[in-house]
């Protein structure tokens, strides 16, 4: 039987789409599923703008689903970076070199119809997206804002002709018994150097401008990063009502000045995965449930590191040293026991360094790829 690809337009098509990674991946212990819910609105809110555009595809053997992809062109991205890119996300296949070629294939098509010179992957439609397809490691538990992918992806996407864009990596720390004496003194002379201190957020806070001071400070931060466009608008008022306000204010703390800007921000939240590994990506009936007891009754053993922003003029003095000397006491106290970073550019040194007093585990390679659109 052909391959068969088939653009998403009917509601029961979007639900395979949504429904298709958690079926793929049902008896795989590292999968973290993403919740189908959310999958199904933003097929079902597809975008068409001057900002970004999106289409989903499935592929089909004879009646069954093999295949999922969504194609993106974030024009303010290619704007920003003056390329010609269509993105793709949502990359899920069996192992079947036909399904992932007739995949992609779709995409580029649908890239080229817009005028796009290149295609590049696996990448959200923002920088807060998953992104990035996992190289190594496939025998460790993922996380809610990383992607999962099976070791033939890769292999898949390299005999198409795709070559390496950039690697991220990932940090995963133990949570020492007490602050590090260098990370305490640190903090200590940064404090009183630099007239600035931690603050922790109140919901009210986040909800009447202190949300929107920290996107407009993690814009400023990751501006030169790879591929990033700024959150703003709508996007940015999503992140702050639907996730700043259920985490625990604690692990989400801030670093104001003398002049009670923010400088700085840290958001940590303990992990997610085997919560959402019981929920099987549904909210309902009891998914809610599991997601609930993790972030209020019963933590799980780590935590994840989502971001760390600084200030562009901040960065490169130690000011981090405030966030663990704040932060380890914290997670001590809540009985985590490790802690692991979201994916980290390979090169972004000054990033990278900022773990070496923590002993640090370096995994979970991941990579964007990228071809020409011939």
């Amino acid at each position: 039987m052909r391959v068969e690809i088939k653009e998403v337009n009917q509601r029961q098509e979007a639900r395979l789409f949504s429904q298709f990674g958690n079926m793929l991946y049902a008896d795989n212990p590292y999968y973290v599923p993403d919740m189908e819910s959310d999958i199904m609105n933003m097929v079902n809110h597809r975008h068409n703008d001057s900002e970004a555009e999106t289409i989903p595809f499935l592929a089909f053997r004879g009646d069954k689903v093999a295949g999922r992809i969504l194609g993106i062109i974030n024009h303010k991205a290619n704007r920003k970076w003056n390329v010609k890119v269509v993105r793709f996300g949502f990359l899920d296949f069996i192992d079947d070199e036909e399904v992932s070629q007739a995949l992609i294939a779709a995409v580029e098509r649908w890239g080229k119809a817009h005028g796009m010179e290149s295609i590049q992957g696996p990448m959200g439609l923002t920088d807060f997206d998953k992104e990035g397809m996992l190289l190594e490691d496939f025998d460790k538990l993922g996380s809610m804002s990383t992607l999962y992918n099976a070791p033939y992806y890769p292999k898949h996407l390299e005999k198409m002709g795709f070559r390496k864009q950039v690697d991220w990596i990932q940090i995963r720390v133990n949570v020492p018994d007490e602050v590090p004496e260098r990370i305490a003194r640190v903090a200590s002379i940064v404090e009183q150097r630099f007239k600035v201190h931690i603050h922790v957020m109140t919901t009210f806070e986040i909800l009447t401008g202190w949300g929107k001071r920290v996107f407009q400070l993690l814009n400023e931060a990751y501006a030169p990063l790879f591929g990033f466009s700024a959150i703003e608008g709508k996007e940015m008022d999503t992140f702050i009502r639907t996730y700043l306000p259920i985490v625990d204010k604690s692990m989400v703390p801030v670093i104001v000045n003398e002049d009670n800007e923010i400088v700085g921000v840290a958001v940590t939240i303990g992990s997610l995965s085997r919560a959402l590994q019981k929920t099987k990506g549904k909210l309902f009936p009891l998914g809610w449930w599991h997601l609930l007891k993790s972030l209020k009754l019963k933590n799980e053993e780590g935590i994840d590191m989502l971001l760390i922003g600084v200030r562009p003029d901040m960065q490169g003095i130690g000011i981090n040293s405030l966030f663990f000397n704040h932060l380890i006491p914290i997670y001590k106290k809540k009985h985590f026991k490790w802690a692991e970073t979201g994916p980290q550019l390979e090169d972004n040194h000054k990033e990278l360094s900022q773990w070496k007093n923590l002993n640090p585990q370096y995994i979970k390679r991941r990579r964007c790829y990228t071809k020409d659109i011939l």
